[in-house]
């Protein structure tokens, strides 16, 4: 019989809270890899799947959309169902659509099984991942607490990208690779559902005890009314855009300086992950002495000067390492910032009894980009070729730019609140 006794993390011992921080950060590291295979894997991805690059995005847009369809109701879900449910739900679910992506069916049922895996990771699994930081640790070590789970989310995807790539290396062709690769993650995964739901306890207040006021959206409204939500929104959603398009480098180093696949994956993972283990606790550290939002002002500039830099750069075979410097650059810095986005609702003191509903409308919001980015900018390097690569640069340090002003916004609103 299972201890149903409510604790809170006062209660909990700091492996039980490691363990619990681990899980909502490696965990989303591992359970979002089969979503963001391409981030690593582009070109095997494009041949394994035998699609363009417009699809290749299309797979990611329709994906991005359900999300956002999905956001709102999985916030308000977080805040009626136990962390423990949504946890190994989430995981156990992924892991039976992966095991059938892993067949590599035609390209329609493909665009089905990223519209599914939208609801078995988001509507299911994403309420839970920020929510279980909040129950696992103080409000004053939130940010800290942040960075260390996206350390960690780098550090599970590094590590599960490495042993991906090493399986993959092995296969006799790119479809098979591919297939062996899927099953792989789908094991991983399914471990990890198991090991959720026995580790994650039962919180105190974690979920409305009033069968009355069960699908109240109260919460949800009350978050629409703090402005603290839609300034973290509105920062986010120009983070996401740098975050998310800094992954077009990864083709960019293939396209335009011709560098070798195992080259290029090598990086991708660098990019993505590993240097996440450096940039989200360091970055998180500083945003806990200085504030989020300062923190993502300073990172965001750095972030817009290496992405108009690329713009400057000669295409040719003696800037690649240069190249490659200033993409594991900008990974640090776009990490970094990312993982300390959602720290501006704590920052501006959004209350815990809404913060499901206040993570999911921020969701839906700063995750937006992720429905229309990866079709549009796929296409651009269809229709454009290497000039495509330009176009989607200055998209990005535009964006960097227009962030920093989000970032001023609050500290604006801190000032009058004071």
């Amino acid at each position: 019989m299972r201890n149903k006794k409510e604790v809170t993390y006062k209660d909990l011992s700091k492996l039980r809270r490691a363990l619990l921080i681990f899980l909502s950060g490696a965990g989303s590291g591992i359970i979002y890899v089969p979503v963001y295979l391409k981030n690593v894997f582009y070109e095997p991805l494009l041949l394994g799947l035998d699609i363009t690059n417009a699809q290749l995005g299309f797979l990611s847009g329709m994906y991005g959309i359900m999300a956002a369809i999905l956001y709102i109701p999985c916030g308000i879900i977080a805040d009626k169902i136990k962390l423990r449910t949504m946890a190994a739900g989430g995981f156990i679910s992924t892991a039976a659509v992966v095991y059938w992506y892993a067949t590599l069916p035609s390209y329609a049922l493909l665009v089905a099984i990223f519209a599914i895996m939208a609801v078995t990771t988001i509507l299911i699994f994403w309420g839970c991942r920020y929510k279980l930081l909040r129950f696992a640790a103080s409000e004053e070590d939130y940010p800290a607490v942040v960075g260390v789970s996206y350390a960690l989310y780098g550090l599970g995807g590094l590590a599960i990208n490495a042993a991906t790539l090493a399986l993959f290396n092995i296969m006799p062709d790119y479809r098979v690779g591919i297939s062996a690769s899927l099953v792989f993650l789908g094991t991983i995964i399914l471990i990890l559902g198991i090991i959720s739901f026995f580790a994650i306890p039962n919180f105190k207040d974690e979920v409305v005890k009033d069968e009355s006021k069960k699908f109240d959206i109260k919460p949800f409204l009350e978050a629409l009314r703090h402005p603290g939500v839609w300034l973290a929104s509105g920062t986010l959603f120009f983070v996401m855009i740098v975050y998310m398009g800094m992954n077009y480098t990864t083709p960019f180093l293939t396209d335009v300086f011709q560098a070798p696949t195992n080259l290029v994956s090598i990086v991708g993972m660098l990019r993505y992950y590993g240097i996440a283990i450096i940039a989200a606790p360091l970055i998180g550290s500083v945003a806990k002495k200085l504030s989020p939002s300062k923190t993502i002002l300073v990172v965001m500039l750095l972030s817009g000067i290496c992405c108009f830099s690329y713009l400057l750069m000669p295409s040719t075979a003696a800037f690649l390492m240069a190249a490659i410097v200033i993409t594991l650059v900008l990974g640090f810095l776009a990490n970094g910032a990312y993982g300390i986005a959602s720290s501006v609702l704590t920052e501006t003191h959004v209350p815990s009894h809404i913060f499901g509903a206040a993570s999911g409308l921020l969701s839906v919001i700063g995750f937006l980009p992720e429905s229309f980015m990866h079709q549009v900018f796929g296409g651009f390097i269809d229709q454009y070729q290497n000039f495509g690569y330009t176009i989607i640069f200055v998209i990005l340090g535009v964006s960097a730019v227009i962030a920093i002003f989000g970032c001023v916004a609050t500290q604006v609103y801190l000032k009058k609140q004071r």
